[in-house]
C-alpha cells in the first residue's frame, strides 16, 4: 500500500466512522518501532507504522487508524485527546478502534562491540562503546593510567554488579 492509498483509506474511514473529513496528511513512517501510529499535534498529520499492515493485516491497520483519528478529531474540536479522558475512551469504543496496537515483531539487533580498557595500577576494567583518549582520561578508582586492551562482543562482557 502506498502513501496515496493510505491517505484515501484514512479519508474514507474518517467520513464513514466520524462523519467528518480528514484534511491533513497520513503517511507511513518505518521509523516507528514500538507504536502502531502517531498523531502529531503540531501539524495534525498522522504517521502509521507500516508493520501494522504487513505483519498484522488490514483490519489491524484500520483499528490503528481509527485510534489516531480519535486523537485528531477530539483535538480539532478543542477537547483533550489523551487516552485517559472519558471522551476519548467513549469515542474509541463507539467507532471500534484499537486501544492497544499489537507488538511489532522483534528486530534483529546487531552485536555490540565494547572497547576494553584496563588500569595499569589497580587492574580495574572499563567497557566503552566508543574509543576514549587514554592520554586525557585516568582511572576513576586510583587515578592510574588506562591501557587499551582491544574489543570484545557484548556477549563476552561480564555482568557488572
Amino acid at each position: 500500500m502506498t502513501n496515496l492509498e493510505l491517505q484515501r483509506l484514512v479519508e474514507q474511514i474518517s467520513m464513514a466512522s466520524f462523519h467528518r473529513p480528514f484534511r491533513h496528511q497520513a503517511t507511513f513512517n518505518a521509523r516507528l518501532k514500538t507504536t502502531g501510529g502517531r498523531y502529531r499535534l503540531q501539524d495534525h498529520n498522522l504517521e502509521l507504522n507500516p508493520k501494522m499492515l504487513s505483519e498484522h493485516g488490514r483490519a489491524t491497520l484500520i483499528g490503528v487508524i481509527k485510534h489516531e483519528l480519535c486523537h485528531y478529531h477530539l483535538h480539532l474540536a478543542g477537547q483533550s485527546g489523551q487516552h485517559r479522558t472519558k471522551a476519548f475512551q467513549q469515542l474509541l469504543a463507539r467507532v471500534g478502534g484499537l486501544r492497544y496496537a499489537p507488538a511489532p515483531s522483534t528486530t534483529v539487533h546487531r552485536k555490540r562491540r565494547f572497547q576494553v580498557y584496563v588500569c595499569t595500577q589497580c587492574a580495574q576494567r572499563y567497557y566503552r562503546l566508543r574509543r576514549i583518549d587514554v592520554t586525557r582520561l585516568v582511572c576513576g578508582r586510583c587515578r592510574g593510567r588506562l591501557q587499551y586492551q582491544g574489543t570484545v562482543l557484548a556477549t563476552q562482557r561480564p555482568q557488572e554488579t
